[in-house]
């Protein structure tokens, strides 16, 4: 089983930037399969982390200074239910899910 961990912030006006170096500063206490950090209109910053197994005892990442933040941290874990094929595309295989 594969889950991923969403975590989803919302900087105050203009400081964008600043929340995503802070989130990619951000280490953890275990390597995940796989780590994504997306941005988004409104200095949002999105980082996706997947992880083997149920998905308990894993680590997230933590809150950011407050002062940098409009609201509070969102988080939600996720579980795989496998990849979906794209119409005209080949069949995905288990070489195609994420890592």
């Amino acid at each position: 089983m594969t889950v991923t961990l969403m975590w989803e912030a919302r900087a105050v006006a203009g400081r964008g930037p600043e929340l995503l170096a802070w989130a990619r500063a951000q280490r953890l206490d275990a390597v995940p399969l796989r780590r994504e950090t997306f941005t988004a209109t409104g200095d949002r910053v999105l980082v996706l982390t997947w992880w083997e197994g149920d998905g308990d005892g894993v680590p997230e990442l933590p809150d950011p200074p407050a002062e940098l933040l409009t609201r509070p941290v969102h988080r939600w874990r996720f579980t795989s239910l496998g990849v979906d094929a794209t119409p005209g595309l080949d069949t995905p295989t288990a070489t195609d899910a994420p890592r």
